[in-house]
């Protein structure tokens, strides 16, 4: 049975204190939107519709960042839940099977909850997620009777006995589609606050002689992001499981409370990851490779047996083959590094392209840009690059070449050809002690004045 998913992402984040939507702060450098997104990956979804508001172009393009497919559509103006599903209604007009209902600034969802909501949906007609609060607050409270639910009363709508009832409601829904948007349409906003209440779908569904039921998750899965307060507690949250799931699954970390992953992180088994790295977006880490300590990883790949560092950076389109090392103070930017190469130390490769058991030395940079545009250089199999060389690019290394130390290399080098391209040393005898003798007595004359 297809499912569709309507993220409803059109607040503006008041407690945020931000000009950014509240949708698109970040987590475990990751739009909330994208997590709540990624929560829905493993339904494989028919359809995915965006509702947006404050913000509409930005996180539009938020959502079409993550799935190029994703519709979305503005509510305007911003008349509450219910009011913000119907805007989905034209999108999903054509679209059989169920849909359900997420928030893109609740990240933490998880796709095992989502499918047991669908497996609920066989005994009932609209399947909604509660979670039993430590601190009720004003969550909106489940009024149930056996294992079916009779309505979602909003906090401030509720009765004394109803407020201490500690089952709440997360907001996420799911119904067939023609189903919700058919309740939906039906709903009112005779309430305290004057808003169309999604919730209010539940007793709608009853009066219609349909049945409503309850799925209960951790009330950590429903933690939603409201202030910079929560955001961080958020960001706490999710690098605890992923270091704990890092863990579970065979990679070791050293100091694990120093490591901070992103969103989309991948990491095999046997791998090492030292303290203090961190992983931004876009990190594919093999089995058994290494990443020591003070490294910063972003949009790069490390193959079987690399290792890493200490004090590396590699930036997007880094790519280690097997067998790779990287040393301390080095960075690597949108290059290739094929089997075996060693880059030892304070040394910058950006737009290159590096053979097998190639060995650069300290202190080598290709120098890729011109002020206006990148160029590419190509350093052949078994070359030896010397100390302090400066490659200009756009040049070719050929195989098995050499490059004196520091040398300014700006014409293709033959392969097994030695490339010497740096002044001419001249000695001038007795000159230094002349010299310093004249600053001396400079320094001296100052010290007087």
């Amino acid at each position: 049975m297809p499912v569709s998913l309507i993220v409803l992402a059109a607040g503006m984040g008041t407690r945020m204190n931000s000009d950014l939507p509240k949708a698109l702060h970040k987590v475990a450098a990751a739009p909330l939107l994208h997590h709540a997104l990624n929560a829905g990956r493993s339904l494989e979804s028919e359809r995915i519709v965006v509702v947006t508001g404050h913000g509409a172009e930005e996180v539009a393009r938020a959502a079409r960042d993550y799935d190029e497919a994703a519709l979305t559509v503005v509510q305007e103006p911003q008349l509450g839940t219910a009011h913000a599903v119907a805007q989905a209604a034209p999108l999903l007009a054509d679209v059989p099977g169920d849909a359900i209902v997420l928030y893109g600034d609740t990240p933490f969802i998880r796709p095992e909850t989502l499918a047991a909501m669908l497996a609920a949906r066989a005994r009932h007609a609209v399947v909604v997620l509660g979670f039993h609060a430590a601190n009720p607050g004003s969550y909106g409270r489940l009024l149930i009777d056996g294992n079916t639910l009779l309505a979602i009363r909003e906090f401030r709508d509720a009765s004394d006995e109803e407020r201490a009832i500690t089952l709440c409601n997360s907001g996420v829904i799911c119904a067939d589609v023609k189903t919700l948007f058919s309740l939906v349409a039906e709903v009112g906003n005779a309430n305290a606050a004057g808003e169309y209440y999604l919730t209010d779908i539940v007793e709608l569904a009853r009066k219609r002689g349909l049945t409503a039921g309850v799925v209960i998750c951790n009330e950590a899965e429903t933690l939603g992001i409201n202030t910079r307060t929560e955001l961080a507690a958020a960001e706490a949250a999710f690098q605890a499981r992923a270091r704990a799931d890092a863990l579970e699954n065979g990679v070791t970390l050293t100091a694990p409370e120093t490591v901070f992953f992103a969103l989309d992180t991948h990491i095999g088994r046997d791998a090492i990851i030292g303290p203090n790295v961190l992983f931004g977006p876009g990190v594919t880490i093999e089995s058994g490779a290494e990443i020591k300590g003070f490294c910063h990883l972003e949009g790069c790949h490390v193959s079987r047996g690399a290792d890493v560092g200490p004090f590396a950076r590699l930036r997007p389109g880094a790519e280690l083959a097997e067998d790779v090392h990287v040393g301390n103070f080095v960075e690597i930017k949108n290059a290739i590094l094929d089997e075996g190469v060693k880059v030892g130390h304070l040394t910058y490769i950006g737009d290159a392209d590096v053979g097998e058991f190639t060995n650069i030395g300290a202190g080598t940079v290709t120098c890729n840009y011109d002020g206006v545009m990148k160029h590419r250089t190509r350093i052949g199999k078994r070359a030896f690059i010397g100390s302090d060389t400066m490659l200009v690019a756009p040049v070719s290394i050929g195989d098995g070449a050499l490059t004196g130390s520091g040398s300014v290399i700006t014409e293709d080098v033959p392969a097994e050809a030695v490339a010497l391209a740096r002044a001419k040393q001249v000695n001038k005898a007795g000159l230094a002690t002349k010299l310093f003798e004249r600053l001396r007595a400079i320094k001296a004359a100052k010290g007087k004045s």
